[in-house]
């Protein structure tokens, strides 16, 4: 295949094992700083994906309760493809860290009792949410925290 700009499309989702979480990204800037973009995969790329209202949600409750684990944190965003997140961090390269945060981010989901900015104010699809369906994904998530290591399916000779 050829090379493209983009880490992902350069990836062979056929090849990877949901969930899991690898470094899908790293640059640094002209200053010193360096920022790494984390491939968080939910579901199985081209097998599943997150509704949207439960994968909306989960994108608003994870954008506001990571930044309470870390000070670090750019941004977590929704992948296009409904499989999983990005998240971006600066100067910050302790994978374990990444992991302790992503679980208690999730655990912080599950605990939740309502959306944050779920409204027309705060909210371009206000209409589009499922606390519910974000905490599904969450516990789902979760309960397979001892996979999120192991990003390609092993080798069967």
């Amino acid at each position: 295949m050829k090379k493209m700009n983009v880490e992902s499309f350069n990836l062979d989702h056929t090849k990877v094992v949901a969930p899991y979480v690898r470094l899908a990204g790293e640059k640094t800037g002209a200053n010193g700083d360096t920022i790494r973009k984390y491939d968080i995969r939910f579901k199985q790329p081209n097998k599943e994906h997150m509704d949207m209202p439960g994968l909306h949600s989960l994108e608003h409750m994870m954008a506001e309760h990571s930044r309470n684990h870390s000070d670090q944190i750019i941004d977590i965003g929704p992948m296009g493809c409904q499989t999983g997140f990005y998240l971006s961090v600066i100067n910050h390269d302790d994978f374990e860290d990444i992991l302790r945060i992503l679980e208690n981010t999730l655990k912080d989901v599950i605990a939740a009792d309502e959306v944050p900015a779920c409204n027309e104010v705060q909210c371009g699809w206000a209409a589009s949410h499922s606390l519910e369906g974000a905490q599904e994904l969450a516990r789902e998530m979760l309960a397979k925290k001892d996979e999120w290591r192991q990003v390609f399916a092993e080798e069967t000779a």
